[in-house]
This record gives C-alpha cells, structure tokens and sequence, in this order.
C-alpha cells in the first residue's frame, strides 16, 4: 500500500513513516505540512492508497481537507488529532474517514489499525477487478455476493446493507432506510457546509414527514420515541447477526466488514461469546452505538452509490 502523510509536526512524519516501514505496511510516497498543498491530482500521481492526515494545521485543517478530496480519491482517510471531542471525532466519521487515531501515537494501535485498512483495501480492490473481468467477459455486470458498485441511489444502497446485516425483516429497517433519505438530502441541500446532525434532530424529521405538517409537537415526539425503539430493536438483530456469522466462520469477509464498522468490536465479541455460551445469560446488556452504526450505515451507502 501506498501512504501520503499530511502533518505540521516534522517529527510527527517522521515517527509514522518509521512504524510503517519497521512494520512492513506498506510505502510511504509522500508527504507535506499541510492539508492545502495535497490535491486529488497529487495524491493520483503518487498512487496513494492511505492517507493518515491530522486534524489541526495552520491553514487547511484536516476536516476541510478530506471534505476536498474525498469525491475524488478512492482511498481511505485515516485522521491523528490530539482533539478527543465527540463532535469532531462524529463529523470526521461522517466526511468519510475510515479510523479517527487519538495523540500520543501508539505503535501497535496504528499498526492494527493501518492492517484493518490495508485488508479492506485488497478486499474491495478484489470484488472490483471481479466484476470488471466480469463485465469484460459478458458485455454485462455480473450480481456479486458483495453490495454492488452500481446501486443507484441512497434507498436501494442502505437496502443493500440491511439485508447483508441481517435486518430486513425488522421493523425498524424502514425507519433506517426514511432516515438515509434524509441524510443524503440535508448532504445536497447544505454542500460543503454539512455536518452529521444529532441523532434527535434526525428522528424529528423523519418523524415530521411521516405525520405531515399538521401534526402536533405530542404525536412527532412520540413517534420519534417509537421510531428509535424501532430502530435500536433492529440494531441488536444486526449485532446478533453479525456475531452469528464471526462465530460460524472469522474469515467471513461480511463479519470482516461490518463487525469493527457499524459496531464496537467488544461488544460484538462479547455477544459471540454470549452465543457460545448459550446457557451463561450475560450480565451486562449489549451497549449499541447508534450514532456510530447510522453514520458507517450512511458512509457505505454513499460508497455503494459511486
């Protein structure tokens, strides 16, 4: 794999530059000070696979610069930041930033971390160049047992994934689907000044279009409370699901996908052992992260849709 480091701090480069070489990740191509001297056409020069880019520099930050790059670079951002707030972390998530790596750097976390993109880089380097020879061979894309590239919009590609996560048949797969649609419409309405929004804002909407404009503030806020019982019951079939399938088999490039993606991989292993373990009754209930889930769910949709 090819590296671009985007960094003011000189020993900072250095330091990553080190870790990638001494642990046999990859090369390193490039690199700058700053977010504004990379563009798309540097990063294509250099066939940048990885980009590791932190947040805070003196003129581009690493937020607007991703936000620049991303439609045109088919890598993977991975951000280092000393900034540990939750709404940085989220917006970063939402531009379409693969790992959000917290200062003080730590060999083995960066090591692990760069691996898991390196893997998923082959991966979808893999299904691609299968459905070109594909294509190639027939005059025609071919279905894939992985979502497919061509999706042609943000319902059909969250449908997509919920079906791969196990969800279809739940309840709460609609409401997921209504809130996709309206991601991807404040996403166009907004442009450039987007953000990912709270998780209350985007339950009030959809909320909001279900009931019409004449509801009552009672009725939208009710079925906000019933959409996200909806959803979270959902979720969990996900977790389930996905712990199902790392069970049956740990290679299995969907638990490989989505276990570290719309989940905190502790609970998914601690509801693989749960599973294992059927007559041990866990004594602590799953911990889901929506946010998380809905921010991976809405970034692999967008992804589908390119």
């Amino acid at each position: 794999m090819n590296y671009f480091i985007i960094d003011d701090d000189p020993a900072i480069r250095a330091m990553l530059i080190e870790m990638i070489e001494d642990e046999d990740l990859g090369n390193v191509v490039g690199e700058a000070e700053d977010g504004e001297l990379v563009d798309n056409g540097l990063l294509s020069l250099k066939k940048v696979d990885i980009v590791l880019i932190d947040l805070l520099m003196p003129i581009r930050d690493g937020i607007e610069t991703v936000r620049a790059l991303f439609d045109g670079f088919n890598g993977k951002f991975v951000m280092i930041s000393q900034v540990e707030t939750k709404e940085l972390i989220g917006e970063a998530y939402s531009l379409g930033v693969e790992y959000y790596i917290t200062k003080p750097l730590n060999r083995l976390e960066i090591a692990g971390i760069l691996r898991k993109v390196n893997e998923r880089l082959l991966l979808e380097q893999s299904i691609r160049g299968i459905q070109e020879s594909l294509t190639l061979f027939t005059g025609r894309p071919q279905s894939s047992a992985m979502p497919s590239s061509h999706t042609k919009n943000i319902t059909e590609a969250g449908r997509t994934l919920i079906s791969d996560l196990g969800m279809i048949g739940e309840g709460g797969s609609e409401d997921l689907l209504k809130i996709l649609e309206f991601l991807q419409y404040e996403r166009q309405r907004l442009g450039s000044s987007y953000t990912f929004p709270p998780l209350k804002e985007i339950f009030a909407g959809i909320a909001a279009e279900k009931l019409g404009k004449q509801a009552k503030e009672a009725d939208i806020q009710k079925e906000m409370k019933a959409s996200e019982q909806r959803v979270r019951r959902s979720l969990y079939q996900a977790l389930i699901h996905i712990a199902s399938l790392g069970l049956t088999d740990y290679t299995n490039p969907k638990f490989e996908a989505y276990s570290s993606t719309f989940f905190d991989f502790s609970e998914v292993r601690k509801k693989m052992l749960e599973l294992e373990n059927q007559n041990e009754k866990s004594v602590n209930q799953s911990r889901i992260n929506m946010k998380k889930f809905v921010q991976a769910l809405f970034m692999q949709a967008r992804q589908l849709m390119d």
